[in-house]
């Protein structure tokens, strides 16, 4: 029997904000439980430190190049995105007789081509631009400058609808219940997209979830509050599966588009102090950043039928990435991965198993920064701490398994291994800008990519 498929996807959520990551002044239960009965990655990625890159890699199992999306979109409604030609998991899924569905960020084009329809979903809800208000739906990105104007941003199937006043974590939540239901309805398995644009800014929480948190200071209370109003919508979810029954032979995934942000908008109230309410735990950068703080993610998986419960996977050699979904999730539904151009790779082994990540080096890219792990390695080269701040180091070594903060650059302790990784590094990004360029004719317009 088919497996039905949920991801939950959070938006700018820092490593160390869940309490089974390790935060301590707030709790996660559902998430936590998630956890808990199935299995958690300590060393999970992001393909892109910003949003729509990240999506494109998630949904397509290729790096975000290959997926045509190398940075974050415009949000206006002719900004195109997702190349039409691109596969999706939503695709081939519904090739395979899946009911698919999304409720939430869409974030990857506006423009016809690159709409969720446009790329496999059957039903949808949600925004489709960078950011929202949570009760107005409105994006506002910019706000004040006089060449862009403010734009309503809230579609059920390409419809523009409209719920103002009702906040929008629980608005997903609503009809992600509605999208399974209707799977049994129709008789089919599902897969259900349910990214949700917590703890992105504007900071915006209802007033029961920030009562939760009388004691914290107010940047890291709405951001608690904002992830409590996420972990009980999971737990929601959860709990129609166990009504329906069909929790057991639902395979679940969790993780965050990126690391937190710093961005001085957080705030909401004009000043231009750096944020920090999220968190990266003991990682080093953040959002816009390829150290670890800006990719490193909470990874969790979850499907009671086959993935042994209570594993925390941590050694050096067992990581992943989010392209990895694509070609996980369908070897589980029994799907041919030869048919598709994938860079993520097949997890069920380590997750259901017991055996090793099947990857060896994993790649990353973003405006100057190129950085890659091989083992327990890491290379950063240009790597940023700030968004447009010069580079802390030209080239910098960390040993992952020692030093997971990256806190100490081991490249003239080990000069021969820095050299073949930086020749590697440099190898994948010469064929990263090769692609980009070969391939230009066949993307959805601009992505909004500019090389530097």
């Amino acid at each position: 029997m088919q497996p039905n498929f949920i991801i939950f996807l959070t938006d700018d959520q820092g490593y160390g904000d869940l309490s089974c990551m390790g935060a301590t002044d707030f709790k996660t239960p559902h998430l936590d439980r998630m956890a808990s009965e199935g299995i958690r990655f300590t060393d999970w990625y992001s393909n892109s430190p910003v949003c729509s890159p990240s999506r494109a890699a998630l949904l397509t199992g290729r790096y975000p190049c290959h997926a045509g999306v190398r940075s974050i979109l415009a949000g206006h409604r002719t900004a195109t995105g997702l190349p039409p030609s691109v596969p999706t998991l939503a695709t081939a899924l519904k090739e395979l007789g899946y009911y698919t569905a999304m409720s939430g960020k869409w974030h990857l084009g506006l423009a016809e081509g690159s709409r969720p329809e446009d790329h496999g979903f059957d039903d949808w809800f949600g925004f489709m631009a960078g950011c929202i208000d949570f009760y107005s739906h409105i994006f506002y990105w910019a706000l004040g400058r006089p060449d862009f104007d403010q734009t309503h941003d809230l579609w059920e199937n390409g419809e523009e609808i409209y719920r103002n006043g009702e906040y929008f974590t629980e608005l997903i939540t609503e009809y992600a219940v509605r999208y399974i239901r209707k799977s049994v309805e129709l008789g089919k398995p599902f897969f259900l997209y349910v990214p949700y644009n917590a703890p992105h800014y504007p900071m915006h929480a209802p007033q029961e979830y920030v009562d939760r948190f009388p004691n914290l200071p107010w940047d890291r209370q709405i951001m608690a509050a904002m992830l409590s109003a996420v972990d009980d919508s999971v737990g929601e979810i959860f709990a129609e599966l166990e009504r329906q029954g069909i929790a057991d032979n639902t395979f679940s995934y969790f993780q965050s588009d990126n690391g937190p942000s710093r961005e001085t908008r957080n705030w909401l109230d004009g000043t231009q102090d750096p944020y920090y309410g999220g968190s990266a735990g003991k990682l080093k950068g953040h959002k816009f950043s390829l150290y670890e703080g800006g990719i490193r993610s909470p990874g969790i998986m979850k499907w009671p039928k086959e993935i042994p419960p209570g594993n925390v996977l941590s050694k050096g050699n067992l990581y992943g990435a989010a392209m990895d979904v694509f070609p996980t999730f369908l070897s589980a539904a029994d799907g041919d991965l030869s048919k598709y151009e994938l860079d993520g790779l097949n997890q069920i082994p380590v997750v259901c198993d017991g055996q090793f990540t099947p990857h060896t080096d994993i790649f990353w890219e973003m405006g100057k920064q190129t950085a890659m792990r091989r083992g327990k390695w890491k290379l950063v080269l240009n790597g940023q701490l700030v968004e447009g701040a010069p580079p802390e180091d030209d080239v910098h070594l960390a040993d992952l398994e020692t030093d997971m903060g990256e806190t100490t650059n081991l490249k003239d302790e080990y000069p021969e291994l820095t050299a073949e990784l930086t020749e590697a590094a440099q190898t994948w990004r010469q064929g990263i800008e090769d692609y980009w360029e070969a391939h230009k004719e066949e993307r959805n317009g601009t992505t909004g990519y500019v090389r530097q």
